[in-house]
C-alpha cells in the first residue's frame, strides 16, 4: 500500500498543479478576449473622433497620408492611429495574462513595448502637425515675397517650410529615443557643412553669382528707397 502511494503521489502532485494552472489559464484566456473585444472598440472611437475632429484632412493637407501611399501603405494617418491604440490594448490585456499565469519575463518584455507605443503616437502627432505648420509657414513665406516682388518666391518658400520639417523631425526621432544623439550630431555637422560651402562661395568665386542673386530679390531702386 505504501509502494503504491508512493508510485501516485507524483500523479497526485501533477494533477494539484494542473487543477491550480486551469483556473489561471482561463482568467489568462477571458482576459485576453476582453482585451480584444475592448481593442477593437477603442480602435472604432479612435478612428471615429479623430475624423469627426477632421484629423484626417490636417494629415492629408500635411502630405503625411501622401507620403504613406507613395510608400505602398493604403490606410491613412488616421487610421494608424487607430491601429496602435488597437494593439496598445492587446498588448495591455497580454500583459495582464502573462503576469496572472507567472510568467514574469514575457510580462517585463511587453511592458517595455507597451511604454514604447505612445511615444509613438506622440510622435505621429508631432509629425502630422509639425508638417502641417510647416507647410502654412512655407505657404506664409512664399505669398509674402511675392507680394513684395522677390523672385523665387516659390524657391525661397519651399526652403522655410523644408527647414521646419527638418526640426520637426528631429523633434518626433528625440521622441521615440532613435539615436536622437547621432541624428542631432548628424543635422549639425550638415548645416556647418552647408553654410561653409555658401560662404566660401560667396567669399571665393560666387560675389558675381551674390550680387545678382540679391539683386533679383532686393532690386536696386528698392534699396535706395
Amino acid at each position: 500500500m505504501d509502494r503504491f502511494e508512493l508510485l501516485l503521489e507524483p500523479v497526485t502532485a501533477f494533477l494539484r498543479q494542473v487543477g491550480e494552472f486551469l483556473p489561471r489559464l482561463a482568467l489568462a484566456l477571458g482576459v485576453l478576449i476582453a482585451g480584444w473585444l475592448i481593442a477593437k472598440a477603442v480602435r472604432f472611437a479612435i478612428e471615429k473622433g479623430l475624423r469627426a475632429i477632421n484629423f484626417h484632412v490636417l494629415a492629408e493637407r500635411a502630405g503625411m497620408d501622401g507620403f504613406l501611399r507613395q510608400g505602398g501603405i493604403h490606410a491613412d494617418t488616421t487610421a494608424i492611429f487607430g491601429l496602435l491604440f488597437y494593439w496598445l490594448v492587446i498588448l495591455a490585456a497580454l500583459v495582464i495574462a502573462f503576469n496572472s499565469l507567472g510568467l514574469t519575463f514575457i510580462t517585463d518584455l511587453l511592458g517595455k513595448v507597451v511604454l514604447f507605443v505612445p511615444k509613438v503616437m506622440v510622435a505621429l502627432l508631432i509629425l502630422a502637425f509639425g508638417a502641417y505648420f510647416a507647410l502654412f509657414i512655407g505657404q506664409t513665406a512664399t505669398t509674402y515675397c511675392r507680394n513684395v516682388g522677390i523672385q523665387d518666391a516659390d524657391f525661397l518658400g519651399r526652403i522655410a517650410r523644408y527647414a521646419i520639417l527638418a526640426f520637426v523631425v528631429l523633434i518626433a526621432l528625440d521622441q521615440v529615443n532613435v539615436a536622437s544623439d547621432i541624428v542631432r550630431l548628424t543635422f549639425l555637422i550638415v548645416l556647418a557643412g552647408v553654410v561653409l560651402a555658401l560662404a566660401l562661395a560667396f567669399g571665393l568665386g560666387g560675389q558675381r553669382w551674390a550680387a545678382e542673386l540679391l539683386e533679383r530679390w532686393f532690386p536696386r531702386r528698392d534699396r535706395d528707397a
